[in-house]
């Protein structure tokens, strides 16, 4: 692990008296020692948007060796060696990322030792590699989800999404790229966590995971209030060319259930600038459900930007996106639950053990 004496991060936290911790794995082996010696930060970024990415800072390479021998090890830091990140405090560590070394970035100086830092992703980055034209007929986007996983060897856990598409058609997209827009139509979201491939509805209605408050875990949070882009209305237009008819779905406020059981997004937006209808009309369509689906999906996706917040808290390898977690001690406005969407887990020499959040909620 990367204790204190073994590494050069002076890391401090709030959590007890135990100090923060760390224990990187690559190729299923703990590093040394001596790699330890030089590790100088670890950064690990993690969204619902984006492929998560582990990064290894390592400085004063070359003090007591040989200034190449690590900037040099094609074994330790062989491209596709898997990675492994977990963090705690004391013995209690708890897993953070699971990837592989995708790149390394060395710095050499005439004044000081050479640097680098080690570039890790997590699994989704071989779902974004290349492009495909393929058809898909007859499956629900939870069926192909579960194709795409198994053919990437990831294990899927794959919630039901129950409309059955007559047909699908992936053009010229990587297949991280096809299924992120699958998700967006129907209010999925698509996350890889070490060897699985997740592909499930957006989980803001979840149980609270931890509470954060501005007495004691929280160092800072701000948050944003906006309703001037809030609807009361989506509907969406299509044509079924099987039963060659329009069709015509729709969702309001009452078809997505507020966080904290207060003034849903719609109604504060009507509030401030009267009823306002979204028409998509982009999308073919070859049933009542699926176009049912997509209203319900783009309403709920524009409420959850009512309330936008970030914040910063002694590191917790357990506060990841797709998490409800509480904000409390912030006024009676803005405390309560807010879905995660991007952290940000950062050891370093200044600040320790540190986790930034982004988070947003549906209702004020």
């Amino acid at each position: 692990m990367g204790s204190i004496g073994q590494s050069k991060l002076a890391l401090s936290g709030k959590s007890g008296s135990a100090s923060p911790d760390f224990e990187v794995t690559i190729g299923g082996r703990p590093l040394s020692t001596e790699v330890l010696a030089h590790v100088s930060g670890l950064t690990v970024d993690l969204s619902l948007d984006k492929a998560g990415m582990f990064t290894m800072e390592m400085s004063g390479i070359g003090e007591g060796q040989d200034e190449e021998s690590l900037i040099d090890d094609d074994e330790l830091f062989a491209i596709g060696q898997p990675v492994e990140l977990k963090v705690g405090y004391g013995k209690d560590l708890q897993f953070l990322f699971g990837g592989e070394i995708a790149g390394l970035d060395p710095t050499f100086s005439s004044e000081r030792p050479p640097a680098m830092t080690v570039r890790s992703y997590d699994r989704s980055l071989c779902l974004n590699r290349g492009t495909q034209n393929r058809t898909f007929t007859k499956l629900r986007y939870s069926d192909i989800a579960a194709q795409i996983a198994g053919e990437a060897s990831l294990t899927p856990q794959v919630q039901d999404s129950s409309v059955e598409h007559e047909f699908i058609y992936q053009a010229n997209q990587s297949n991280l790229e096809f299924l992120r827009a699958l998700a967006k139509e129907i209010d999925y979201e698509v996350m890889v966590e070490d060897r699985s491939l997740i592909f499930r509805p957006v989980a803001n209605g979840g149980h609270a995971v931890m509470t954060l408050t501005m007495e004691k875990e929280l160092v800072e949070f701000s948050a944003r209030l906006s309703a001037t882009r809030q609807v009361t209305e989506v509907v969406v237009n299509g044509w079924s060319p099987k039963e060659k008819k329009g069709i015509v779905g729709r969702a309001k406020a009452g078809d997505v259930a507020p966080m904290n059981g207060g003034k849903s997004a719609a109604s504060l937006g009507q509030k401030a600038c009267g009823a306002a209808v979204e028409i998509v009309s982009w999308h073919p369509l070859m049933s009542q459900a699926e176009a049912d689906q997509i209203a319900k999906a783009r309403f709920g996706e524009i409420s959850l930007k009512l309330v936008e917040g970030s914040g910063s808290t002694e590191g917790r390898a357990d506060l990841r996106p797709g998490r409800v977690i509480k904000i409390a001690g912030v006024g009676e406005r803005f405390s309560g639950p807010y879905y995660v969407t991007e952290t940000t887990h950062r050891f370093d020499q200044q600040n320790g053990y540190r986790t930034n959040f982004s988070i947003r909620r549906n209702d004020l």
